[in-house]
């Protein structure tokens, strides 16, 4: 199959390339579209009883959001000042019309909540026009230029929930921007380095830009007929970027290599579309299947983090197997071209006796030594993650300084009764029930919902067909644990007689979202390991290699997952990373990690192996396979992984906390794996098992042997020798 296609791509090359450069043309033209079809939010269950008790408000008695707060400060006058009064409400009153639904102020509510400790400031609520928030924030772009006016002598900060969303998508887009920025530039200079020559160090690039367009179209035709977040748009860069620099490094290798063993051109092309295009074919599928189990969670930020990713691989994959290979066809040997010199060129012996060989041999003369100071080493490094606290995202994911932000901290310290939070409850009654024996029934069950601890104040905000909205307020933020406990005990409280109740908020959202996400994730990790396992048999003929291989992800995920709470949770490294420590992680951060670095690790572990089996299969020396695999793939790997953390690690700089937590872990688990895990551990496990690493059950072996993918189609009969293994 593989063979077919580098021929294909040879005796097709123009064909090939014409097509790309087709679907770049549209790609840049419609693709890029796509950050005007993205959503926001999506961070909560659409099917818990948080969601469907705001439904039930809104449906019935109408929303009461605080969209937008606009916050007014006059350095000389007080709320109590009759111009100050005169100037807000010019500024209100001359918002486009339409677009306002409902406007809370001190002066319409006579609440005292509106009016800041020292008397010099207020804020007004805006509601805004929209079924959707999609459709609200489409309201506030109407408004912005006006609402954006402060009145002649105010100062005028605005927050609320869509101007967070705003402020997020700019901070999105300039987080992209920045870490391209970065990261471009270094890689450039590195793929110099790894190639020795400017031809060939351009080409991961050409196939990382081929992914991002990619992925970019197929986002935006997804955004047709379902929901994606904005934040998937930091997903595709990373990963698109950065596998897609990983599969052209990998095959352009492969390459260079067949033609310097005096291959010519389209034999060389073959050769290398045999062996690493099947191993780039075989990373690419374990990686879109774990990032693809994200679409188990019914949470519209992972599975939007899983349409995102699984495009970018998918794309990252094709245009390394299609577009790259009918590149190389037309480049032939002026791949190396543009030489730099004095880099990229190794010595003729270096094959068989270089670095890597020797430290496979270093590793393999001691392999109990290794496994058994190594494996404990990063379990320790694990450990903080059994204190792991989850949590859900708040103003305090914006950089400090961000308008929406600063705005909630200030409400939060300068206004007494603006801190803490409210829980909202839905009271449904039977139809058969009548207004006023309905509000007799609910009188009993607010004096119980008052009795509650750490409850502040229980008030009706409205009673429509049958259904009542009740606001239950905590002197607790919504993310503070205790009002955790708060809404437990809510739900807990006897619902009036003939009513059905139903607890909503921003608090019993995270509460909701972690009982899903504890629901689905054993779900998700079976899938990913099962899937994973049939995957690499298919690929190696063996079913010790898979379970070895899943052992090894387990390592270096746990110290990734340690390694956040110390950083993230905990706060160190807060004034470096430039955060604020929120005390929990983000709960969808977790298992949106897990599948993107159990993929990414598979990555390398693939790429390994591959070459590992190709070496047994010729000598049949499971010794000598492992440091000749080694050899091949150690500095090519490094090299993979070096590119990855600098793509990857520019998004730590993002100004938005869990992207930062994002590029940060996989940073770490990236690092970790290629050095530690894959220069280390892969040999040590692989040199005590011997040749067990090749075993598989009679009848899975005869089957593979018949229909499994190799990349030697004569296999030389595996020796019996043995080694002594040395302690």
């Amino acid at each position: 199959m593989f063979e077919t296609l580098g021929r294909l791509a040879y005796r097709r090359r123009r064909v090939f390339l014409a097509l790309t450069g087709l679907f770049v043309i549209g790609a840049a033209v419609w693709g890029t579209g796509v950050f005007g079809s993205l959503a926001n939010g999506g961070f909560e269950s659409p099917d818990s009883e948080a969601a469907e008790a705001v439904r039930t408000v809104e449906q019935t008695v109408g929303r009461d959001g605080s969209d937008v707060i606009a916050l007014y400060r006059s350095p000389g006058k007080t709320v109590a000042d009759p111009d100050f009064r005169q100037a807000v409400e010019a500024h209100l009153n001359g918002l486009p019309a339409g677009e306002v639904v409902r406007t809370g102020t001190f002066w319409s509510t006579n609440s005292p909540v509106f009016v800041s400790k020292d008397q010099h400031s207020t804020y007004a609520v805006l509601t805004l026009a929209g079924a959707d928030p999609e459709e609200r924030l489409e309201a506030f772009h109407r408004i912005e230029d006006a609402l954006k006016r402060a009145p002649a002598g105010l100062d005028l900060r605005l927050g609320g929930e869509i101007a967070v969303f705003e402020e997020v998508n700019v901070q999105t887009e300039r987080d992209i921007v920045r870490a391209e920025t970065i990261s471009l530039p270094i890689v450039l200079v590195l793929l110099v380095i790894v190639f020795g020559g400017l031809v060939a160090a351009s080409l991961p690039l050409f196939v990382g830009g081929l992914a991002i367009l990619g992925a970019f179209v197929l986002l935006r035709a997804m955004t047709t007929f379902t929901e994606v977040s904005v934040f998937s748009i930091n997903l595709v860069t990373m990963i698109g970027l950065g596998l897609a620099i990983d599969y052209a490094l990998f095959i352009v290798t492969r390459f260079r290599e067949q033609l310097a063993a005096g291959d010519d051109v389209e034999t060389a092309l073959v050769t290398t579309m045999a062996t690493a295009g099947r191993t780039v074919a075989f990373s690419g599928i374990t990686v879109g299947v774990a990032i693809t189990s994200l679409v188990l969670f019914p949470v519209m930020f992972l599975k939007s983090m899983a349409y995102g990713g699984a495009a970018a691989v998918l794309v990252a994959m094709v245009a390394a197997l299609t577009a790259l290979p009918a590149l190389l066809a037309v480049l032939g040997h002026r791949v190396n071209k543009l030489r730099i010199p004095g880099l990229g060129r190794s010595k003729p012996s270096e094959g068989h006796h270089g670095a890597w060989y020797r430290l496979a041999h270093s590793v393999m003369r001691r392999p109990i030594r290794y496994v058994v100071v190594l494996v404990p080493l990063v379990l320790v490094l694990g450990i903080p993650f059994l204190r792991a606290e989850l949590g859900g995202v708040d103003h305090r994911a914006l950089p400090v300084g961000a308008e929406s932000r600063t705005v909630t901290e200030t409400l939060q310290s300068d206004f007494a009764g603006a801190g803490g939070s409210n829980v909202q409850v839905a009271v449904r009654f039977d139809a058969s029930v009548e207004e006023a024996t309905a509000q007799q029934s609910l009188a009993p069950y607010l004096q119980r919902l008052k009795g509650l601890p750490d409850v502040d104040a229980v008030r009706v905000n409205g009673y429509e067909d049958g259904v009542a909205s009740v606001v239950v307020h905590t002197r607790y933020t919504a993310q503070e644990l205790p009002a955790r406990d708060v809404v437990k005990a809510v739900r807990g409280v006897e619902p009036p007689a003939d009513a059905a109740v139903l607890v909503g908020g921003e608090t019993a959202v995270v509460l909701d979202l972690l009982d899903v996400m504890g629901d689905r994730a054993p779900w998700m990790i079976g899938l990913i390991v099962v899937i994973t396992f049939l995957l690499l048999f298919l690929a190696f003929g063996s079913v010790v290699l898979p379970a070895k291989a899943l052992l090894m992800n387990v390592l270096s995920l746990a110290a990734s997952f340690g390694a956040m709470v110390w950083i993230f949770q905990d706060g160190h490294l807060s004034g470096l990373l430039d955060f604020t420590p929120a005390g929990f992680l983000d709960a969808t951060n977790p298992v949106l990690l897990f599948a993107v670095l159990f993929g990414l690790s598979m990555d390398y572990e693939v790429f390994l192996l591959s070459r590992i089996r190709e070496e047994y299969d010729r000598t049949g020396d499971n010794t000598q396979a492992v440091a000749l695999g080694l050899q091949r793939t150690g500095g090519i790997i490094t090299s993979a992984a070096l590119l990855l953390i600098i793509v990857v690690g520019a998004f730590s700089t993002s100004g938005i906390v869990f992207v930062k937590m994002i590029g940060v872990g996989l940073v770490i688990a990236i690092a970790l794996d290629a050095t530690v895990v894959r220069a280390l551990l892969v040999p040590a496990t692989m040199r005590l098992l011997g040749k067990a690493n090749w075993w598989a059950p009679a009848p899975l072996a005869r089957w593979w042997q018949r229909h499994g993918f190799r990349e030697v189609e004569s296999p030389r009969p595996a020796s019996d020798e043995r080694e002594p293994v040395n302690v």
